[in-house]
């Protein structure tokens, strides 16, 4: 699936079983308590906290997902082709970072 699919998917979605979107601030709030949840299972998984029983079937991937399908219905709010934007900010990330990692002692 491409960007503009899921875009378009998401979309499909959203008017027929969601019946609208939330307003962009209350997508922003979801979007944030989603990243949270993803950042509690990497401190679990791969940080030095540990898991409680009652997050054992939590799945990264899925809550991946939910931070994707929100930031998309925020990008089809705001009339953004995530596609065009990813485009872009990977030409900028090119030009900014051309020698930047290379010369990081730190990677090496």
């Amino acid at each position: 699936m491409t960007i503009e699919e899921a875009q378009k998917l998401v979309d499909k979605w959203i008017n027929s079983t969601g019946i609208r979107y939330f307003n962009e601030l209350t997508n922003t709030a979801i979007l944030m308590e989603e990243v949270g949840e993803i950042a509690r299972i990497m401190a679990r998984q791969y940080g030095e906290q540990s898991f409680k029983k009652s997050d054992k079937d939590i799945d990264l991937a899925d809550e991946m997902a939910d931070v994707l399908f929100v930031l998309i219905c925020l990008a089809n709010q705001t009339n953004i082709n995530l596609t065009d934007a990813l485009e872009k900010n990977l030409i900028k990330k090119s030009i900014r970072d051309a020698d930047r990692h290379k010369n990081n002692e730190k990677l090496k």
